[in-house]
């Protein structure tokens, strides 16, 4: 049974679509208008083995913000769709991500309860196009959208590109572990019978 999802979302400021498959092998389209964004979640995709196509159009004469968090918000409820039922699935996954100086936690539950925590200090303001507050942005709109709870940190790091890259890489290694099927399972992991 294909875990995918295609799910839209249109208001006054971003008009943007994204497609999922969690069983997938590292395809990605991804057109933001924000490149280092593009190059970010070309990476999520890659390192996760999710195939992930996001089309979206955003008010980027103002700045990059509504795009950025948009298209957590969409990805978030992709994930969510996908997963259906989450019967069979790991549900816990993390990750340490080593990337030249930095080092990156990333750890998820899929819970079905939003939790999210960062911690990162991120000094430059800038990458490339891309305004380094809003990592904080995307990944809550992520794990708001997909009711899960993630925790994200920088152990080590001084170069900012570096340092994100290593976070969206290590949430997708994490993502990628906790949507995996465990055979043991008979259902959902969970004394609640539900996620």
């Amino acid at each position: 049974m294909a875990r995918t999802a295609t799910v839209q979302r249109k208001t006054g400021e971003t008009d943007i679509t994204v497609e999922l498959n969690l069983d997938g092998t590292g395809k990605a389209r991804i057109e933001t208008g924000i490149g280092f964004f593009d190059h970010m979640l070309d990476a999520f995709t890659r390192h996760g083995f999710f195939d992930l196509t996001v089309r979206a159009k955003g008010d980027l004469n103002v700045d990059g913000h509504h795009t950025v968090e948009d298209v957590g918000i969409v990805l978030g409820q992709a994930i969510a769709e996908a997963l259906g039922d989450k019967a069979g699935i790991r549900r816990y996954g993390d990750c340490i991500l080593p990337m030249d100086e930095s080092l990156a936690l990333a750890a998820v539950d899929l819970c079905g309860r939003p939790y999210f925590v960062m911690d990162a200090d991120i000094t430059a303001p800038m990458v490339g196009d891309f305004d380094t507050e809003l990592v904080h942005e995307f990944f809550y709109a992520v794990s708001y959208g997909a009711m899960m709870n993630l925790h994200l940190r920088i152990l080590t790091g001084t170069n900012a590109h570096h340092m994100i890259e290593a976070m969206f890489k290590a949430f997708s290694k994490a993502l990628d572990q906790a949507t995996a099927f465990d055979p043991r399972l008979d259902g959902v992991l969970s004394t609640k019978g539900s996620l």
